[in-house]
C-alpha cells in the first residue's frame, strides 16, 4: 500500500510540475512564421453553423493548435470547446492524423510530414439552438461572431505575436460592424486588416439584416464614436433625438472623466433582440451589446435606461488598456488570476452608475434608486457575508462559471462588482471628506487610468499596490488598511452611503426604476425579498429565498411553488394583498406550497408589510451623492 500511495503522489507531482504536459509548449514572446489565413463561413442561419477554413504555415515536426480556453472578460476557462466539431487537417491534397491531448483537452497535437510547408484546417463552431446550451449568436436576422470561438492557433507563442488575416462571408445583404478595419469586400466576403491574435480576439463582430449606425462623438472628433445598432426589425431601430442626446452625453462624460482615449475609433456594438442572447462584454474598441427590442421604442424620459454601455465603454479604459496583473496572460490557454476583478469589475461598475446619471440616461431619481437596490443588498440582503468576503468572491468565475445557484444571497455570486461598487463609493465619499471636497475618485480615474492619451496597443497592468499608491497621490490617507478591511469582511461595506449624506430606506412601494425592471421580468417576478424574503414568479414559482429569513426559518425553499395564499388561489395580486392585510391583522399568512409531488401548508408570523429600499438624505449633511452624479 505504501509504495501505491508513493506511485500516485509522484504523479501528481509530475502533472503539477508539467512534466506530463509537456507536448503542449510553453508560450514565448517570439514571432510565429508567417501570417495565418483564417476564413469563416457565416451563411448557415437556419442549422446556425459557423464554418471555418485556416491556412497554417508550417514546418515538419511536431505542431500543437488550442482552442481559447480562459477567456477575456469571463475571468474563467469557459473556452466552449464541446461546440468544436468535424476537425480535418490536410496538406498537399492528403489527409493529416490529428490527436487530442488527454490532459489538455483543448490542445490538438499534428505531426506535420517533411516537405509541408502550409496545412489546411477545417472545422465548424455548432452555434447553441437554444438557451439551454448556452448563448444563442445566430438568428435569422442576426449573429455575433466572436473570434476565440471559432480560432485555433498554434501553442509556442504570445497571442500577441501570432498573425492572423482573417475574412468572413456573411449572409447576403447583411451589414457587419467590428472594431477590425476593412482591408476589402469581394460580394458578401469582408476580408479585414491582418492583425494579430490578440487584437482579433478582441475585435468581435455584430452582424445583422436590420441595422442603424448613430455618431456620439462631436462632430468632426478625430476619434469617431459609434453607436452600432442591429434588431430584429426596422421598426426597433429609430432612436428618439432626446434620448440619443444621452448617449453622446455618456461619451462626453466618460472623455472628461478619464481625460484620455485609448482606441483609434470605438463601436458601441448593440442588439436588441428578444432571439439573440443579450450580452455585455468589454473590449478595447468596442463593446457587445445586447438587450430586448424596446430599448428604443419604450424608452420612458423618467425611467432612464440601464447601465449596460455605461459599464462596458469604462471597461475600455479599466480591464482592457490597464488590467490587472494577474489576469494578463500570454495567450489564451494560460490560466488567469481573478484576486483584483473588484478593481476590474467593482470600479467599473460604479463608473457606469455615475456615467449613467451624469449623461442622463439615468436621471438623477432613477440613478438614486439603483443604487438604493445595491446598498439594501449589502446591508440586508447578503447573509452570506457572515462567512465569505468580497475578496474570494473575486474566484467565483472559475467555481461557479456562472451557473446559477439556489441561495446566492447566502452563497454569493460574483460580488466583487456590486460589492466593489459599495467600497468605491466609500472610497470616493471618503476622499471628498478629506480634502473638504477638492478632490475625488475622478481624480483617482484620470491619474490611473487617463495615462498615454492615443495610445491603444499597449496594454498596462497594475497592482494592489498600484492602486494604493495612486489613491495617496490622490488624497493621503491609509489605503491599504481601508481597502482590506472591506475586502476580507473587516468592516461593513455599505458605509459609503451614509458618508454620502444618505441612509436606506424601505417604503410599501417601490420606486418608478424598481417598477420598470420589474415590467421588463418576462417571468412577471414579484419581489418580496425584504419582507417574506423570497421572489416569485408570476406562476408562484419561488426563485430564491433568502437565508434566514420569515420564510426560510419557516422551512420554505428555493423551487417549491405557491398553490395558495389564506386559502385562496395564487395569483399576481394575492400575495401582496395577504402581506399588506397581515400588517393590522395579526394572524400568520398562510402558504400551500408544492414541493414535487407534495402540498405543504407553511404558516409565516410576519406583519411589518411590504418593504421597498430607497434612499433618504440625511439632514444636516453634505449631499456628497448629488454632487458624485453631477455631469462634469
Amino acid at each position: 500500500m505504501h509504495t501505491n500511495i508513493v506511485v500516485v503522489s509522484a504523479l501528481s507531482l509530475a502533472i503539477a510540475a508539467g512534466i506530463v504536459r509537456a507536448e503542449v509548449p510553453p508560450p514565448l514572446d517570439t514571432p510565429y512564421p508567417g501570417t495565418i489565413g483564417l476564413h469563416v463561413d457565416a451563411t448557415d442561419l437556419g442549422q446556425r453553423i459557423f464554418r471555418m477554413t485556416e491556412t497554417i504555415p508550417v514546418q515538419a515536426g511536431r505542431l500543437t493548435l488550442l482552442f481559447p480556453r480562459w477567456l477575456p472578460g469571463n475571468h474563467a476557462p469557459s473556452g466552449p470547446i464541446d461546440k468544436i466539431a468535424g476537425i480535418e487537417v490536410s496538406a498537399n491534397g492528403q489527409r493529416i492524423d490529428w490527436k487530442r491531448d488527454p490532459l489538455d483537452v483543448y490542445a490538438f497535437h499534428i505531426d506535420v510530414p517533411t516537405g509541408v510547408a502550409s496545412i489546411k484546417v477545417t472545422y465548424q463552431y455548432l452555434t447553441p439552438t437554444d438557451g439551454s446550451q448556452g448563448r444563442v449568436v445566430m438568428t435569422p436576422n442576426l449573429l455575433n461572431l466572436q473570434w476565440n470561438a471559432v480560432v485555433l492557433y498554434p501553442a509556442g507563442h504570445y497571442a500577441s505575436r501570432i498573425d492572423y488575416d482573417a475574412s468572413v462571408t456573411y449572409p447576403a445583404g447583411w451589414t457587419a460592424y467590428s472594431a477590425l478595419d476593412v482591408k476589402q469586400h469581394e460580394g458578401d466576403t469582408v476580408h479585414y486588416q491582418p492583425q494579430p491574435l490578440d487584437i482579433l480576439v478582441d475585435s468581435p463582430v455584430y452582424a445583422g439584416r436590420y441595422t442603424k449606425s448613430y455618431e456620439l462623438s462631436a462632430p468632426g472628433a478625430k476619434v469617431p464614436v459609434r453607436l452600432d445598432v442591429l434588431a430584429d426589425a426596422p421598426k426597433y431601430l429609430d432612436a428618439k433625438p432626446a434620448h440619443l442626446a444621452e448617449h453622446r452625453e455618456l461619451v462626453k462624460q466618460a472623455l472628461a472623466l478619464y481625460g484620455a482615449q485609448h482606441y483609434d475609433h470605438y463601436d458601441f456594438l448593440f442588439s436588441l433582440s428578444n432571439q439573440l442572447g443579450g450580452n455585455g462584454l468589454e473590449h478595447q474598441r468596442s463593446s457587445e451589446d445586447g438587450t430586448g427590442v424596446d430599448y428604443f421604442s419604450d424608452w420612458d424620459a423618467k425611467v432612464g435606461s440601464s447601465d449596460l454601455l455605461g459599464h462596458e465603454y469604462t471597461h475600455s479604459w479599466n480591464g482592457k488598456f490597464r488590467r490587472p496583473a494577474d489576469l494578463w496572460t500570454p495567450n489564451y490557454n494560460v490560466p488567469m488570476q481573478d484576486s483584483l476583478l473588484w478593481v476590474y469589475e467593482g470600479q467599473t461598475q460604479y463608473w457606469g452608475n455615475v456615467l449613467s446619471a451624469r449623461s442622463g440616461l439615468r436621471p438623477p431619481e432613477a440613478s438614486r434608486d439603483a443604487l438604493a437596490s445595491v446598498v439594501a443588498t449589502y446591508t440586508d440582503g447578503r447573509p452570506g457575508l457572515a462567512w465569505r468576503n468580497i475578496q474570494d468572491t473575486t474566484n467565483d468565475p472559475i467555481i461557479a462559471q456562472r451557473r446559477p445557484k439556489p441561495y446566492t444571497n447566502w452563497q454569493l455570486r460574483e460580488d466583487y462588482y456590486s460589492g466593489g461598487q459599495m467600497i468605491w463609493l466609500d472610497v470616493d465619499a471618503t476622499i471628498r471628506t478629506l480634502s473638504g471636497g477638492k478632490r475625488s475618485l475622478d481624480d483617482f480615474a484620470r491619474a490611473f487610468f487617463g495615462v498615454d492619451d492615443g495610445v491603444w496597443r499597449k496594454q498596462d497592468t497594475y497592482t494592489f499596490d498600484d492602486v494604493v499608491a495612486t489613491l495617496n497621490r490622490v488624497q493621503p490617507y491609509d489605503w491599504a488598511k481601508f481597502l482590506r478591511d472591506r475586502l476580507d469582511g473587516k468592516v461593513p461595506i455599505a458605509g459609503g452611503i451614509q458618508k454620502a449624506g444618505w441612509k436606506l430606506v424601505y417604503s410599501d412601494e417601490p420606486g418608478a426604476w424598481a417598477k420598470a425592471r420589474s415590467r421588463e421580468d418576462k417571468s412577471g417576478t414579484q419581489d418580496f425579498f425584504y419582507s417574506l424574503g423570497f421572489y416569485v414568479s408570476a406562476g408562484g414559482s419561488i426563485e430564491e429565498v433568502r437565508w434566514d429569513s420569515p420564510a426560510f426559518n419557516a422551512g420554505i425553499g428555493t423551487g417549491m411553488s405557491i398553490v395558495a395564499v389564506n386559502d385562496l388561489a395564487f395569483d399576481k395580486d394575492a400575495l401582496a394583498d395577504a402581506v399588506k392585510a397581515a400588517k393590522t391583522d395579526k394572524a400568520p399568512i398562510r402558504l400551500l406550497v408544492k414541493d414535487f409531488n407534495q402540498f405543504r401548508t407553511f404558516t409565516l408570523d410576519y406583519h411589518d408589510g411590504l418593504r421597498y429600499p430607497h434612499l433618504e438624505r440625511i439632514a444636516g449633511t453634505v449631499d456628497l451623492l448629488s454632487k458624485i452624479m453631477a455631469a462634469k
